[in-house]
C-alpha cells in the first residue's frame, strides 16, 4: 500500500513544479522601467505575507556582475512586502533584478526583472531568477511530507479507534501506533533538515550547514516543525495509557487530553499550508484542522480496523461502533472539503485551468471511489453483526439454578453434542465468510485512502487556482512579465454620440513569448464577459528603444476568436503590444501594454 502510494505521489509531483502561492503585485522600480536617476532601494509587494532569507536579492550590473546591496527588510513594516538597498553609485545601464521568498504558506517563490539607470544597455544580464528547485531535495522533501501525513493519520486514527470503538483487546494495536509515532518523529525531523536547502533550491548536502539550519529554527515553517516535536512527547506517553487493556478505567480526563493532543499536531499542518494564506484565515484554519483530524480518524481507524478483523478476539460490536465514527467522519470531510475547494478555487474556470483545480478533480474521483468502498463496508459490516448474533445467541445473564440445601448437586443429564454440520457451525462458517469479505473492503478502502493521501500532499504543495488567476491578473500592472504570454487588454465600448456604454478587453496570448517566430491568437470578450464578435482587430508591437516596427501580426477571424500564425519579433526586449478594435462600421478604439519578450 506504502509503494503504490509513494509512486502516484512521485508521479504527480512531476506534473508541475511545487510552486509557492504568493503573486507578486508590484514593483518599484517596475519592470522594463527606463530612470532618469538611481534608485535608492527595490521594493516588492505581494498578494500574502512572504518570509525573507539572507539572499532574497541579487542584483546584477548591465556587466552581469553582482551589486553589493544593503540590508533586507519589509517596507513600511507591511509583511506583504520585500526592500533592498542599492548603492548610491549605479552606472548608466540595464540592471537585473533577481528575487526569492517564503510565501505564507512556506513555500518558496522567486522571480526577475530589470530596470534601466539613463538608457538601457545593448545587452543586459541573462534574467536568472537561481535556482528553483533542485529535484533531489524536492523528492525528499515531497515524500517526507507524505510519510508525516501517513504517520499522523494512522498516530491520531488508531487511538482514536481505541477510545471510541472499544475493540475486545487493543493489544495488537500498539504496533501501529508505534509505527505511527516513530515515524511522524522521523519525518519531522526530515522537513526540518531539508527545510534550508528547500527554501534555497539547492541540494541536501547543503542541508548541513549550521548558519541554515539556525535561519530555520527562528522562521515560521521551522517553529512550527519544533512544536510538533515537542507534541510528540506527551503524544508519547498518552499513547502507552491508550494501549493499555485496563482501557475502560481511563475516564473523560483521558479523552480531553487525547483530544488536545490531536488539534494540537493538526494545527502545526494547517498553520504552515493553504490555510494559513488568503482569505478567511481564521475560519479556514479551523476547517483544514478538522479536515485532517477527520482524515485521520478514518484513515487510522481502517487500519486498525483490519488489524482488528485478523486478531481472534475481533467481534462485529467493534466494526459497528467505527461504521458509526467513519460515518461522522465523513460527514465532516464532506462539509470541511466543499469550503476548502471554494476558497482554493475561486471560480469554475480554475477547476479545469489550473493545475490546483486538475488535481482537485482527480482527488474527488478518488475521494468517490473511497466512498464506493466505504458503502460496501457498512453493508459487511451490518451483515457480519446479523451473523455474529445468530452465533452467539442474543444477549441475556445466565439464569442461576437451584442448589440443595447439603451435599453435591444432583448431576442431570449431559446435554447432547450437537452435530458438526448443524444449524451454529453453518452459522459460523457463514460468519467466518462475511468477516473475510469485510477485511477486504476495508483493505481496499484504506489502499484508495493512502492514494488520496498522496494527492493531498502534492494538492498542498500547488498554488491554489484563486491565487493562480490572481498573480495571472496583477503581474501585467506590475510591468510586463507575463504569465504564459497572456495579456489582456481593455477598450472603451461607445457609439457616436452616446459616450461610453461598456468596457471590453481584447485576451491575446502570444507562443512561445520569445524571440523569433510566434504564433498570435486573440479573443474579444464584451462588457458582460461573454464572447464579442467584432467586425476588425489588428494587432501591432514596437521596440521604441531600438527603433524597431511597430511589426504588424495578419490577424484572422477564425469565428469565434482571431489568430495569426506567424508574428516575428527580432530582438528581445520590452515591447509595446497595440491592439486595435473596430467595434462597428465607424467606430474603433485601441488599447496598448507592455509585454517583455525573452531571447
Amino acid at each position: 500500500m506504502l509503494v503504490g502510494a509513494v509512486l502516484v505521489l512521485l508521479l504527480l509531483g512531476g506534473a508541475g513544479p511545487a510552486s509557492a502561492h504568493a503573486a507578486l503585485g508590484s514593483s518599484v522600480p517596475e519592470d522594463g522601467a527606463v530612470l532618469q536617476r538611481a534608485p535608492g532601494d527595490v521594493t516588492l509587494a505581494f498578494s500574502e505575507s512572504v518570509g525573507l532569507r539572507d539572499d532574497s536579492f541579487r542584483v546584477l550590473d548591465p556587466g552581469g556582475h553582482r551589486v553589493r546591496t544593503g540590508a533586507t527588510g519589509h517596507a513600511d513594516g507591511r509583511s506583504d512586502t520585500a526592500r533592498v538597498a542599492l548603492p548610491g553609485e549605479l552606472g548608466e545601464g540595464t540592471y537585473t533584478v533577481a528575487w526569492r521568498v517564503v510565501s505564507a504558506d512556506s513555500h518558496p517563490v522567486s522571480g526577475a526583472f530589470t530596470f534601466s539607470v539613463g538608457r538601457p544597455s545593448p545587452t543586459a544580464a541573462p534574467a536568472d531568477t537561481g535556482p528553483t528547485e533542485d529535484p533531489l531535495t524536492a523528492t525528499l522533501h515531497k515524500l517526507a511530507r507524505y510519510l508525516s501525513y501517513l504517520a499522523a493519520a494512522l498516530l491520531i486514527g488508531t487511538a482514536a479507534f481505541v477510545a471510541l470503538c472499544r475493540p475486545p483487546d487493543p493489544a495488537p494495536l500498539r504496533h501501529p501506533l508505534a509505527a505511527g509515532w516513530w515515524t511522524l518523529l522521523g519525518a519531522t525531523v526530515a522537513l526540518l533538515v531539508l527545510r534550508a536547502p528547500y527554501e534555497a533550491g539547492t541540494g541536501p548536502a547543503t542541508a548541513l550547514d549550521a548558519g541554515a539550519l539556525a535561519d530555520t529554527l527562528t522562521a515560521r515553517p521551522g517553529v512550527l516543525l519544533l512544536i510538533r516535536l515537542a507534541l510528540l512527547g506527551p503524544a508519547a506517553l498518552f499513547l502507552v495509557r491508550v494501549s493499555r487493556a485496563d482501557r475502560y478505567r481511563r475516564g473523560p480526563l483521558a479523552g480531553a487530553v487525547g483530544g488536545a493532543l490531536a488539534v494540537a499536531l493538526a494545527l502545526t499542518w494547517a498553520a504552515a499550508e493553504h490555510a494559513a494564506a488568503g482569505i478567511q484565515v481564521p475560519l479556514a484554519l479551523t476547517s483544514s484542522t478538522l479536515h485532517l483530524l477527520a482524515t485521520a480518524v478514518w484513515f487510522g481507524g481502517l487500519v486498525a480496523l483490519l488489524l482488528t478483523l485478523r486478531s481472534a478476539a475481533s467481534d462485529a460490536a467493534t466494526a459497528a461502533r467505527f461504521s458509526r465514527v467513519a460515518f461522522a467522519s465523513v460527514t465532516v470531510l464532506v462539509a470541511t472539503g466543499v469550503y476548502q475547494s471554494w476558497r482554493g478555487l475561486g471560480s469554475w474556470q480554475a477547476l479545469t485551468g489550473t493545475t490546483y483545480g486538475r488535481l482537485l478533480l482527480v482527488k474527488v474521483i478518488l475521494v468517490s471511489v473511497l466512498l464506493a468502498a466505504a458503502a460496501v463496508s457498512r453493508r459487511w459490516t451490518a451483515v457480519s453483526a446479523t451473523a455474529a448474533t445468530a452465533v452467539r445467541g442474543p444477549d441475556r445473564v445466565p439464569e442461576r439454578i437451584p442448589q440443595p440445601a447439603g451435599g453435591p448437586p444432583v448431576p442431570g443429564p449431559e446435554p447432547e453434542p450437537e452435530s458438526e454440520s448443524g444449524p451454529k457451525s453453518a452459522d459460523a462458517a457463514d460468519a467466518a465468510t462475511l468477516r473475510r469479505g469485510l477485511r477486504r473492503s476495508v483493505l481496499a478502502e484504506a489502499v484508495v485512502a493512502a492514494a488520496v493521501l498522496a494527492v493531498t500532499t502534492v494538492l498542498t504543495g500547488t498554488p491554489p487556482g484563486r491565487a493562480a488567476e490572481e498573480a495571472a491578473r496583477t503581474a501585467a500592472p506590475a510591468g510586463g512579465v507575463l504569465p504564459a504570454s497572456v495579456t489582456t487588454i481593455p477598450f472603451e465600448i461607445g457609439t457616436a454620440g452616446r459616450g461610453t456604454v461598456g468596457r471590453g478587453t481584447v485576451q491575446i496570448t502570444l507562443d512561445p513569448g520569445r524571440t523569433g517566430d510566434n504564433a498570435v491568437q486573440a479573443v474579444v470578450f464584451g462588457p458582460d464577459g461573454s464572447l464579442a464578435a467584432v467586425p476588425e482587430l489588428r494587432l501591432s508591437f514596437t521596440l521604441a528603444d531600438q527603433h524597431v516596427g511597430p511589426l504588424h501580426a495578419d490577424l484572422v477571424d477564425r469565428g469565434g476568436y482571431w489568430s495569426a500564425n506567424t508574428v516575428t519579433l527580432p530582438l528581445p526586449g520590452t515591447w509595446a503590444m497595440k491592439a486595435t478594435v473596430r467595434v462597428s462600421e465607424t467606430d474603433q478604439v485601441s488599447g496598448t501594454r507592455r509585454i517583455r519578450v525573452e531571447r
